[in-house]
């Protein structure tokens, strides 16, 4: 579906909340003074999701290069849909994860909580979980003015309804010195990496003779 994000920006996502959160996010990073970049340079999205990193950039940088990975098909659809809403044929976008070595892997899906999908499901206990809403409704955007509302005895509630659903699925992974070498890359002026608990495996993944090439990384 399409949404319209607080600035009018109009997006397809899965969920409006989850995109909501993900545009406060991405906030972060394109509003942090050490993160730098200009016109012309390369970025590569590792755990791109719907892809409003992407999205946001292109509405501030018309001329740069964005390599984008979403390993879950449904999100994929997704976010292949933002990239023709960004008409930017320097936006390009790959169906598969990013790790240590060339592999197929299982994830666990979360329907109702796409950003928590994950290859390292132990990650998500119920107290893990709980930490992590609690810190989403404390530091909600001002459009949910409803969080402070609801009582903190309906969370575990609300994270039963988040785990609900989950489903294995087999996806494919790449390592980042694969990416470059496909994509004929010859540098990366930003690298960002948000892939659940697999980020240090994708760090991993750069052979050394690719390392020069990488001038920033988020992570």
């Amino acid at each position: 579906k399409i949404i319209t994000l607080a600035d009018k920006t109009k997006i397809h996502c899965i969920s409006t909340l989850e995109a909501q959160m993900l545009d406060i996010h991405i906030s972060g990073y394109l509003n942090d003074n050490n993160i730098i970049i200009n016109n012309g340079d390369t970025i590569v999205d590792i755990g791109a999701n719907i892809g409003l990193f992407g999205h946001r950039l292109l509405q501030r940088y018309k001329d740069i290069k964005i390599i984008a990975v979403e390993p879950i098909q449904n999100i994929f659809e997704v976010l292949q849909e933002n990239v023709k809403l960004s008409e930017n044929n320097n936006y390009k976008i790959f169906p598969y994860g990013v790790s240590n070595k060339n592999e197929s892997k299982e994830i666990v899906y979360y329907p109702n909580s796409t950003p928590m999908s994950t290859f390292n499901s132990e990650l998500w206990n119920n107290n893990q979980l709980l930490l992590a809403f609690k810190g989403t409704m404390n530091n909600a955007p001002k459009m949910w003015w409803w969080a402070k509302f609801v009582p903190t005895f309906f969370y575990p509630m609300i994270i039963y309804w988040l785990k609900r659903g989950s489903k294995n699925i087999i996806c494919e992974l790449k390592t980042l010195s694969y990416i470059i070498e496909k994509n004929s890359l010859k540098k990366i002026d930003l690298l960002k990496i948000d892939c659940e608990g697999n980020e240090l495996k994708v760090l991993n993944g750069i052979d050394d003779i690719h390392w020069p090439l990488i001038k920033q990384i988020v992570l």
